[in-house]
């Protein structure tokens, strides 16, 4: 009888309505949720019975059915913050997570560091990207971006640059210099007019002076000695001297270049071998001065911060003073992100309706850029989602209705008999 057949009409309203309210109540209780993306629920009728022939004049309706629950991925808002792991997608694109070894995909990044410095999420999935080599270049190797076992090793000194003034109305020393190696003894200070130091690292790090000795030998003519200490203490003297001549404006009109010379620092370290560079010395009146001193060496470094650009490049700043690329960030877009399935904690999985992921760096085939210090907020419109939920109130109170009339039409029929 049609008439009974209302009340299952009313019941897959409420059904359908309910559900509603679920969906809804699971987007207003993810308002705050990073990276969240809200879903909308999409209602179908339910095939309908004809009551004569096949006129679609003479169809009756059977009620409403769930068709289907769609993830909206449109952008969310934009949040700054202190935090440096802190970083957004603006644009296409998801970040790709070993979640237990299986390769997860999401768009919330408030990523933290664990206890063996891997970059993860609050669940601890780990950051995935591009992985760099020793020098900083980065490879076509997806792995986990690991930021603490990264330091920076030292690096020797190979050259180094010097630029001075030497006084031309200098007068040549009264004493002849003398070579100090093997002496415990600094050179004698009759011996030389002017003397500077520069800092050289050997191969394993560890800082040495570098003095420098510009002994006057004559007019517009000095000479450069290059004297260290090694492990013992003693003095030695790299190489015989630079000859230094200069033209009567004061410039150096010589090499500026000393050559490689050899620094056997002992101690169990590795000889060093340093080129100094004089070419920007000068002989003017006026009285010693130093313009430039630099060398390529550096110490051993550890973390110290770490920058992230637009392009998703993870850089390491070290103590040390030197920067180096870790990784870049990879990301992955697919044809039907709306298809991809939700498996908690933020994160989404591949299905086999949502294609095949597009990985590659960030500005590049179509992804979109990374934002550092930025996190996505959740893309929940409250008074959007608070209309749909009086709506889908008002639908599940008139399908209540719907089945409360019938049960007092039914009553009716019944007393007939009565």
């Amino acid at each position: 009888m049609s008439i009974l057949s209302s009340i299952f009409t009313g019941v897959s309203g409420l059904n359908s309505n309910g559900q509603a309210l679920s969906v809804i109540g699971d987007n207003i209780a993810n308002v705050n949720t990073v990276g969240f993306k809200g879903s909308r629920m999409a209602f179908g009728d339910i095939l309908s019975q004809s009551l004569t022939g096949l006129s679609g004049s003479s169809q009756v309706g059977r009620g409403v059915a769930v068709n289907g629950v769609t993830a909206m991925f449109t952008q969310g808002s934009f949040q700054n913050t202190s935090s440096g792991l802190d970083i957004a997608v603006d644009g296409e694109g998801f970040f790709m997570v070993d979640n237990n070894g299986a390769t997860n995909y999401t768009r919330a990044g408030n990523f933290q560091l664990d206890q063996s410095g891997n970059v993860v999420t609050p669940s601890g999935a780990i950051l995935q990207g591009y992985l760099a080599d020793a020098t900083g270049n980065i490879t076509g190797q997806i792995g986990n971006v690991q930021l603490l076992a990264n330091a920076n090793l030292p690096q020797a000194t190979s050259t180094a640059n010097l630029a001075v003034n030497l006084d031309s109305g200098a007068a040549v020393p009264g004493a002849a210099w003398v070579s100090p190696v093997g002496s415990a003894t600094a050179p004698a200070a009759n011996t030389f007019n002017n003397t500077t130091s520069v800092t050289a690292y050997d191969s394993q790090g560890n800082a040495h002076q570098v003095n420098v000795y510009f002994a006057k030998t004559g007019s517009n003519a000095y000479t450069a000695h290059y004297v260290y200490q090694d492990s013992a203490g003693l003095y030695q003297e790299s190489g015989a001297g630079q000859a230094l001549t200069f033209s009567n404006t004061g410039v150096l009109t010589s090499a500026g270049s000393s050559g490689a010379l050899a620094f056997n620092w002992g101690g169990g370290v590795a000889a060093g071998s340093t080129t100094f560079d004089l070419t920007d010395t000068t002989q003017v009146a006026g009285s010693f001065a130093i313009s430039n001193i630099n060398q390529n060496g550096y110490a051993t470094g550890s973390l110290k911060n770490v920058m992230i650009d637009d392009k998703g490049m993870v850089t390491g700043v070290f103590t040390n003073g030197q920067t180096r690329n870790m990784a870049q960030l990879c990301l992955a877009r697919f044809p039907a992100p709306t298809e991809m399935i939700k498996i908690g904690n933020n994160l989404f999985a591949q299905s086999s309706t949502s294609g095949q992921p597009i990985v590659g760096a960030a500005q590049t085939s179509g992804l979109g850029r990374t934002l550092s210090n930025t996190l996505e907020l959740s893309n929940v419109d409250i008074a959007e989602e608070f209309t749909s939920l009086i709506s889908a109130q008002r639908g599940f109170q008139a399908n209540t209705k719907i089945i409360t009339t019938t049960d007092e039409l039914l009553n009716l029929l019944i007393s007939i008999k009565q």
